[in-house]
């Protein structure tokens, strides 16, 4: 096929999810801004990065003082989840050019996983149509979240309810994982642990082992229950 059609459908594919990225980049840059960084800094975090929630959690952590230690470990756990997304894609993908793979591979999201999961298993898709959306969201993700950044300083700090931007984003992922009974519980779970470690263990630690604690615990129950 045509590169010239390669590109249109993987750009119609990428579409919805650019209009996704650009307010919460946006509100990201914002945050970025008013933690300190520069446009440089946040345009080499979104692209050495590309983790939208990561990006979220390491600035609003760096401007409460956390350690790169508890920054590193809490990004880390995160994006844990992009393993079983590409254990997911490498079992669809077979054996393809590993360039075109390490670059598919970094350009990975939850958003752009859902579009090309989706299309590669009904085989209507191949991994140049993946490639390009993934990388148009990419180029959305760098741009939106740099302009934020120089529009930052006409948005007072805290107008619009950017300063809960994280929050809200995050409750809403949550929301979407609560699908069964065992994730409603294992939320529940970790909520509790994060309270209860927070009162006990100093500094960020206590969102990491409240999580890790909590995703044991669910993996326990769900397979007793099988």
């Amino acid at each position: 096929m045509k590169t010239s059609h390669i590109l249109v459908q993987g750009g119609a594919a990428a579409w919805p999810i650019c209009l996704g990225y650009l307010p919460i980049g946006l509100a990201f840059g914002v945050l970025a801004q008013k933690a300190g960084l520069s446009p440089f800094q946040v345009a080499l975090m979104s692209i050495f990065v590309f983790a939208g929630s990561s990006q979220f959690i390491a600035v609003s952590m760096l401007a409460a003082g956390a350690s790169l230690t508890a920054i590193v470990a809490t990004t880390f756990m995160v994006n844990l989840r992009h393993l079983l997304m590409s254990s997911s894609l490498a079992a669809i993908l077979g054996q393809k050019s590993r360039l075109k793979l390490t670059l598919f591979a970094y350009g990975v999201t939850d958003e752009s996983f859902a579009v090309n999961y989706t299309r590669l298993s009904a085989g209507e898709w191949d991994l140049d149509r993946s490639l390009v959306v993934n990388h148009t969201a990419n180029l959305m993700w760098l741009v939106s979240t740099v302009a934020g950044v120089y529009f930052g300083h006409l948005i007072p700090a805290h107008a619009f309810g950017i300063d809960y931007a994280l929050t809200a984003m995050f409750i809403c992922l949550l929301i979407f994982q609560l699908k069964n009974r065992t994730a409603i519980l294992t939320a529940i779970i970790a909520g509790v642990l994060a309270v209860v470690l927070s009162l006990i263990i100093p500094g960020n630690a206590y969102i990491v082992l409240a999580s890790m604690l909590a995703a044991g615990i669910g993996v326990i129950i769900k397979h007793r229950h099988i």
